[in-house]
């Protein structure tokens, strides 16, 4: 069972496909995560141009890393996924994808456009901290 409490207010917009905040009690060991990114196991970038494709790697990446600290999805507290992309459109197709990982465990996340990411062909990046107990 997952330690991250996900915080919603009446106060504030339900347009947002998540959570406004989480918390984790004192006890909990934080995992602070690299940004996942778009890489194949021999460092090629996957799906090149592509950026739901990318950030289906992304995903699947992230989830590898998280279980290699004994975590899941489920214990994400918070996300920023980052869009090498001036179009919104863009962005919003990332989040789909990321958004449809998380299911119901719907974590405070920061969607950003930027302008380059640090591997060749790169168009997505996810990172996430997460907690466990």
């Amino acid at each position: 069972m997952s330690v991250v409490t996900l915080i919603r207010s009446d106060e504030l917009s339900d347009a947002a496909e998540y959570a406004y905040a989480s918390s984790v009690p004192a006890s909990a060991r934080l995992l602070f995560l690299a940004g996942s990114c778009p890489l194949n196991v021999d460092g090629s970038t996957a799906a090149v141009g592509d950026v739901a494709g990318q950030a289906e790697k992304c995903v699947e990446n992230l989830v590898i890393a998280l279980e290699a600290a004994g975590a899941t999805l489920a214990d994400v507290a918070s996300t920023r996924v980052l869009v090498a992309s001036a179009k919104q459109s863009d962005l919003v197709t990332a989040w789909e994808v990321v958004r449809a990982a998380f299911g119901d465990h719907d974590v405070p996340s920061t969607l950003l456009g930027v302008t380059v990411l640090g591997y060749d062909d790169q168009l997505v990046e996810i990172e996430a901290t997460a907690a466990v107990a």
